[in-house]
């Protein structure tokens, strides 16, 4: 066959980390071994270096072949691949014939080098194709687990596998006996593939950030989100691209990193599947495999404080605190709740339900005779709502209400700016027939003239 009767073809060539018969060159001289004999003519590449075959997204040369095919009139008949595997370890081998098949509709069909049978649709080709498949499928799984399995023995004597070392750490090259070598740089990666990374402490000024950040969670009974205002008030640099948040933050007050334990496996993305959280019960812990920033007692109760934070906790296990206090006392007050470590603060239940109340119909807390007071106090807060509106209504050009959201009491402002205070006063009985009137004053409202409204016995007794 002459060169002008030569079919024009495309090769594919892919290699991941796996053994030197798959390298390029093997690849490309077996290709042109069976273009010579078949009569192809190579007028074009496509490759794939140090690229897996098991997802499509990261093998620009595989996705470009068939962008290239699909758009009709590539500049070749037929493409020449080494082997199936080499066209991916597909985990569903639909995925593998499916792009094939792109080529094959598009008249630029494949063709399988180095296999023992052709590519020709023959059903004994099909079954062998599908195996092959199935196999290079396989492989891809059964090597995932023999490297998950060293990379957990490595783990367990301490080694770091992979990934950033983290806020007030750095990783230390060592012999494969421990004996520390170098700090690695950003990037800088082990030269000798028998030399270990382990995590070390970091600058100084990093390390003494980690205590500060533990020091406010514990001693300062500061909030993760507290803590990350104070740190970028205070100018404190957490990497060059971003500032101190609550995530990174709580990374640094949950780590166990932090307190001298090698962890491993905390997420998991096998096979390139989407990253999981793994378990606790489930991380691979080494303790004491480096130098520690934090001790292992410091790091218990930072977990400790965390664990105790309403965030945490579900709305079950905030009513379970409630039940446990009802149990011990027997009855339900704002100020018992104020007052128990159990529990979390009145505006939590409110958060979290709608109200205390709602909160006590929840836990079967809820006899009529037991919010008299609840029930008193928001009538009366409903009362001043609508005496206050009664009285700008009266007066529009000379009075407004002042409100400014959350816990802050509205109040009334006349036209040249003085701020008046309203208070409810609620009536009760003393002994025989006197009556008097019970008043309630807002400590941080003293400094302002007070409208004092007293309500009458009919409105006592609701």
């Amino acid at each position: 066959m002459t060169a002008n009767q030569l079919i024009p073809a495309a090769q594919y060539l892919r290699m991941s980390t796996e053994h030197q018969q798959y390298s390029l060159e093997n690849q490309s001289a077996a290709i042109q071994r069976y273009a010579d004999s078949q009569g192809f003519e190579v007028v074009r590449a496509y490759s794939d270096a140090a690229r897996s075959g098991l997802v499509l997204r990261h093998r620009t040369g595989l996705r470009q072949l068939l962008q290239d095919v699909v758009a009709g009139d590539p500049g070749y008949r037929v493409i020449l691949v080494y082997d199936v595997s080499r066209w991916g370890r597909f985990q569903d081998t639909d995925e593998s014939a499916h792009y094939e098949f792109l080529c094959k509709s598009a008249g630029v069909p494949v063709h399988y080098c180095a296999e023992s049978f052709a590519n020709d649709g023959t059903l004994p080709s099909l079954i062998m194709k599908a195996l092959k498949r199935t196999m290079a499928g396989e492989y891809s799984r059964e090597m995932g687990v023999k490297i998950l399995a060293g990379l957990k023995r490595l783990a367990t004597l301490g080694f770091k596998q992979g990934g950033r070392p983290g806020y007030g750490l750095r990783r230390m090259l060592v012999s494969p006996s421990g004996v520390p070598k170098q700090l690695l740089a950003f990037g800088e990666r082990k030269g000798i593939a028998s030399d270990r990374v382990i995590l070390a402490p970091g600058p100084t000024n990093e390390v003494q950030c980690v205590r500060d950040i533990y020091r406010m969670l514990i001693s300062g009974k500061r909030t993760v989100y507290a803590i990350a205002c104070e740190l970028n008030r205070r100018g404190v640099a957490y990497t060059e691209d971003s500032k101190w948040d609550y995530q990174a933050v709580h990374n640094v007050l949950t780590h166990p990193k932090y307190a001298g334990c090698n962890t491993f496996g905390r997420t998991s993305s096998r096979l390139y599947t989407p990253r999981v959280n793994v378990p606790k019960s489930e991380w691979l812990l080494t303790h004491g495999a480096f130098e520690p920033i934090i001790d292992a007692a410091t790091f218990a109760e930072a977990q400790k404080v965390l664990q105790a934070r309403t965030y945490n906790k579900t709305n079950e296990e905030i009513l379970d605190g409630l039940r446990a206090l009802l149990a011990s006392e027997h009855r339900l007050t704002l100020n018992l709740i104020k007052n128990s470590p159990i529990v979390p603060s009145p505006s939590a239940f409110r958060y979290r339900f709608g109200s205390l109340r709602r909160a006590y119909d929840l836990i079967g807390y809820g006899h009529s005779d037991q919010f008299g007071f609840i029930d008193m106090r928001r009538r009366t807060r409903a009362l001043r709502d609508e005496l206050m509106a009664k009285i700008v209504a009266t007066f529009p050009i000379d009075v407004s209400i002042v409100r400014r959201g959350g816990r802050w009491r509205s109040r009334l402002r006349l036209s040249h700016g003085l701020i008046v205070a309203v208070i409810i006063a609620r009536s009760v009985h003393t002994w025989k027939d006197a009556l008097r009137w019970r008043i309630d004053p807002v400590a941080h409202e003293r400094k302002f003239v007070t409208l004092l409204a007293r309500l009458d016995l009919v409105i006592a007794q609701f």
